[in-house]
């Protein structure tokens, strides 16, 4: 395949932009069970709509159809996003939405190599690259007017976070006057910089392919010390291993020393999604900045038992004495009972949350029961934090209470920082029933008889 990307001189305006959306794939998210044994961690719904939704929305936002191509880059089966594609073009008719699948797991810049020649079909000049498990206000316009204002190569996007949380993101060292970066670590040993990598990338196109080109010649002539791939027991396959090239541990630094890279430092919001636990804080993300914006038509009318911001299907039914909210998403075809309080929580389709039950900082899977005056929670984690596990006793567990696909809880029933596997019934309980001694903080606490079948419900912690 050719890389031949064409020399001439860019201007501030010219040239056309492309955009490419990094999934992953099957193998991959396992943090994020049991929702993904269900559905696809890109297509699972936080704030009405599928995560990798919230990125192709960013890109149709940028003006003056600057974008009008974006690819799909996974190794999911094609089936898997046809139906996203396909409602996904009618609602964003300007661009053309394409999905490319690897032959196997390639690394997030292998992908892009391994594609280069579709991607630059037409010669775009400026490439974004976005990781769907991102979640943020994805300002792609300032980046853009920031890489035609410095005549970038490259340009990334950088948030601060705490010097405690700093070491496990990608550290960027920049000028703060220039804001040109000059040095890049991923996952630093000790801190170096508290401004961070957020999984969004703007590339000059006869920038990023040669480089992602050098790196695979690193790989073929010192395969052990300078690029990091998966291990493959095929060691006879060169070929193969050499495309399997990360940008964040293999292309950014050196462009930090060789390119003009820049910062653009968001004060907006910014998280990863990367736990299941992680989709309740993107959720209440997504839902305040729908309430600011011009989607705001999307979400429910505040009043007395509306807590806004809060999201209801249209097909879901909720009764008047019901209270939601705030940060709350109901999805399709679920039922919320008289009295039942939910808040800071995902409801997802075909629920049944009876009367007077009470659901708090929690998933609820598809077609979950949760029963009459029944109490399923979590625990809330500090602002501003990256992770959803907490400290209980000693141990690390799982903040948010995750019930997975076609679970039920039984009528006063307690189930709090729990995750549950698909299918399980929790019972009642006559009392407080630790699941573990191991594990005090994992319990389902009720008010009248011991179940005999109590441990049809697995748990296990995320973190």
């Amino acid at each position: 395949m050719s890389l031949h990307v064409p020399m001439a001189h860019r201007t501030k305006d010219q040239g056309a932009t492309k955009a490419v959306i990094l999934v992953g794939g099957p193998s991959r998210g396992t943090r994020f069970r049991p929702l993904s044994l269900d559905v696809p961690k890109p297509l699972f719904e936080v704030a009405g709509h599928p995560i990798i939704w919230h990125c192709l929305s960013s890109v149709a936002r940028v003006p003056n159809k600057q974008i009008q191509e974006v690819y799909i880059i996974g190794y999911y089966d094609e089936s898997v996003f046809r139906d996203f594609i396909k409602d996904s073009a009618k609602e964003f008719p300007a661009i053309t939405i394409k999905y490319l699948r690897e032959y196997e797991a390639l690394g997030t810049a292998g992908g892009l190599y391994h594609f280069r020649d579709a991607i630059l079909k037409g010669r775009p000049e400026r490439l974004f690259v976005l990781n769907a498990d991102v979640c943020c206000s994805f300002p792609l316009d300032e980046m853009l007017k920031l890489f035609n204002d410095k005549d970038a190569e490259a340009v990334i996007l950088g948030t601060r976070v705490s010097d405690e949380a700093a070491t496990n993101f990608g550290c960027i060292v920049s000028d703060s006057h220039t804001r040109r970066v000059l040095h890049y670590v991923e996952k630093p040993e000790s801190r170096i910089s508290n401004l961070i990598n957020c999984g969004v990338y703007l590339f000059s196109t006869e920038a990023i392919f040669p480089s992602i080109r050098s790196a695979i010649k690193r790989r073929l002539d010192r395969p052990s010390r300078l690029v990091s791939y998966p291990s493959d027991d095929d060691d006879d396959d060169e070929e193969k291993k050499s495309e399997v090239i990360r940008l964040e541990q293999d292309i950014l630094s050196d462009m930090a020393d060789n390119k003009q890279f820049y910062v653009y430092e968001t004060k907006d919001f910014w998280r990863q999604i990367k736990t299941a636990g992680s989709a309740v804080p993107a959720n209440a993300l997504y839902l305040q900045k729908a309430a600011q914006s011009d989607h705001s038509e999307e979400l429910a009318t505040p009043s007395a038992n509306i807590v806004p911001p809060v999201f209801i299907h249209p097909t879901a039914e909720v009764h008047p004495t019901a209270k939601l909210g705030p940060n709350v998403s109901i999805g399709p075809r679920a039922h919320i009972g008289a009295g039942a309080r939910v808040k800071e929580s995902i409801v997802l389709e075909d629920c049944e949350i009876k009367h007077d039950a009470c659901v708090l900082y929690s998933i609820i899977g598809w077609g979950s029961r949760v029963g009459a005056w029944a109490r399923v929670e979590g625990t809330p984690t500090p602002v501003g934090s990256h992770s959803t596990s907490i400290i209980k006793n000693g141990v690390k567990v799982q903040s948010i209470t995750i019930l997975g696909k076609d679970c039920g809880v039984g009528d006063e029933v307690r189930v709090q920082n729990c995750v549950c596997l698909p299918y399980k019934e929790l019972k009642r309980v006559s009392s407080q029933l630790e699941l573990s001694d191991e594990h005090p903080a994992n319990r389902v606490i009720g008010c009248h008889q011991r179940s005999h079948h109590v441990n049809e419900a697995r748990f296990y912690n995320l973190d």
